[in-house]
């Protein structure tokens, strides 16, 4: 799988292997290893399903119930969207992820100058209540949770599913959505954010607040280690970051007078597989143990449940090459067996092509049929942690906990991850390790398989279709926005977008007359719009 550095002597034979995390492997491990890093059965491992959960967040892990399937989905318009939707459900998907188009993604709607050529490109575009009464039509949505992939407006999605709910008729506590809305790793490792630091954080405060009382079974942060990792983070530094961003957000929130212990059972996960097998593993054992600590020694939080890392292991990008693509296909099944014997609740993969494309209903199938192979063939289903009591594992995974605590402490020594983002200090560190490693893989310091090493010879094309962008999805979304805006109450628009102001200006909780505004068919842009208005947007720091 890559990423680690395999030190050679003139008979390439290997002298040293260091992971990317910076722990150094030896040929052997025995007890003495162990023994070394102060490794104690009941504190360290434990039994499944009891704390600290480095084995299983249930005591039979798999065998009680195999991990959700959720493959990133979402092009074009709603249509287009929700046949893929039905087109995957059918084929077994047990849950979805909904990808969103760059516009929706940074609050414009569809007709926006802003909006020109990206309409539909990278994912689905939404504009109002009326796409998404479109793209979950016919999906029960009582019984099919749902992933939102957005962050800068993803408190806006989130009341635009609920008011799609309550229009078909669902209550609200019986909804299950995922928005990601983590804007701190977007101002980290993607870009897509709008607002300043503090008020975006608050924006995330106010739906973990506002779902805790109205959204029982929703998670309205997805605290996504995944991307920063993908923008150059080490294994260990993915998790440090996350657990610090999920800090920040639990100061916003106890920040009103809310005890942890009433909301973080709602906080869900998104991290990356992909790099050394190993390393991967350790990560995840370590995380769910220190994820567990930290909430019980730090917050205080007793009940069992609460103290779980939930979330989605999803085989990373980063990890796929366009040389010989079909290559990924093996790659994404090594990355799923890493999520499974991690403990991955649920997992996602990268088809094949998407080096090239939007995956392909072919690409995306091998997919989801990789992580099935995975859960009814192989046997990973048997037995609990398979790997537990390994000398190698249980040392690695200890190792793992040292170096996610140390880059944790640098953290904090910055002032903390809301004023690290503030000044670049994050954004300037996995910028420069995304170098080192770029240059790593160029010069051959890190092996990939078809792109530094078994070369295939110049002028072999890679046998990928490509997903082809329609024009004529932008004319349609922005012909049914002009119709929207014909026919829609206006003067119950501007009630709603006035009261949303006044929430904004006031800093009281802008969840609840953001639903009002979805159900008045208020658009995206017109409700981002009025954040823009009363926060302004956020100008990045200078990096170098």
């Amino acid at each position: 799988m890559g990423v680690a550095k395999y030190i050679k002597d003139e008979k390439d034979a290997v002298k040293e292997v260091i992971y990317q995390s910076g722990i150094r492997v030896k040929p052997v491990y025995t007890p003495e290893d162990l023994d070394a890093v102060g490794f104690e059965y009941a504190r360290d491992l434990g039994e499944p399903g009891e704390y600290p959960f480095t084995r299983s967040l249930h005591p039979k892990g798999y065998r009680s119930r195999a991990w959700t399937t959720r493959q990133y989905t979402g092009f074009g318009t709603p249509e287009e969207t929700n046949q893929r939707f039905k087109y995957m459900i059918s084929h077994g998907q047990t849950g979805l992820n909904v990808a969103f188009d760059l516009p929706t993604q940074m609050g414009f709607d569809s007709d926006s100058p802003s909006a020109l050529g990206e309409v539909g490109r990278v994912g689905m575009a939404v504009d109002s209540l009326r796409d998404f009464e479109i793209a979950f039509k016919d999906i029960p949505l009582d019984k099919i949770g749902s992933g939102l992939t957005i962050n800068a407006v993803a408190s806006i999605m989130l009341a635009m599913y609920q008011a799609l709910a309550e229009k078909r008729g669902y209550p609200k506590d019986r909804i299950s959505a995922t928005p990601q809305n983590d804007i701190l790793k977007e101002m980290i490792g993607r870009g897509a954010w709008i607002f300043p630091v503090e008020d975006a954080v608050r924006l995330v405060g106010d739906s973990i607040e506002y779902s805790m009382q109205e959204l029982p079974r929703c998670n309205p942060v997805s605290i996504c280690g995944y991307h920063i990792r993908e923008s150059g983070a080490t294994p260990a530094q993915e998790i440090a970051c996350a657990f610090e961003i999920a800090k920040a957000y639990i100061a916003d929130v106890s920040g009103r007078g809310i005890e942890p212990d009433a909301f973080v059972g709602q906080f869900s996960f998104n991290f990356n597989v992909f790099g050394n097998l190993w390393e991967q593993i350790a990560k995840f054992r370590a995380a769910r143990k220190l994820w567990a600590k930290m909430l019980r020694e730090e917050y205080g939080v007793q009940d069992k449940k609460k103290l779980f890392l939930r979330g989605l292991f999803g085989g990373g990008g980063s990890g796929l090459t366009k040389a010989q693509p079909e290559n990924n296909i093996m790659r994404s099944a090594f990355y799923a067996l890493g999520a499974a014997l991690s403990g991955a609740q649920t997992t996602a993969l990268c088809s094949f092509d998407e080096a090239y494309t939007i995956p392909t209903p072919r690409a995306a199938l091998l997919s989801l049929r990789t992580l099935e192979i995975l859960m009814e063939e192989v046997g990973l289903r048997d037995t609990v942690d398979p790997l537990a009591g390994s000398y190698f594992i249980e040392t690695l995974t200890c190792q793992m906990e040292e170096k996610i605590l140390e880059e944790m402490k640098a953290i904090q020594a910055t002032g903390g991850m809301v004023n690290a983002v503030s000044k670049g200090y994050i954004q300037r560190k996995v910028a420069r390790q995304a170098y080192e490693y770029e240059k790593g893989l160029q010069e051959g310091e890190y092996v990939k398989v078809g792109f530094n090493k078994y070369v295939e010879e110049d002028g072999d094309q890679p046998d990928v279709d490509l997903h082809k962008y329609n024009e004529a999805w932008a004319d349609a979304q922005v012909e049914r926005l002009n119709s929207l805006r014909r026919e829609r109450n206006d003067q119950a628009v501007k009630n709603a977008l006035e009261t949303l102001e006044k929430a904004a200006v006031q800093k009281k909780n802008v969840m609840p007359p953001l639903v009002e505004c979805c159900r008045s068919y208020a658009t995206v842009g017109e409700m981002a719009g009025v954040f823009r208005k009363v926060f302004g947007e956020w100008q990045e720091p200078q990096l170098f």
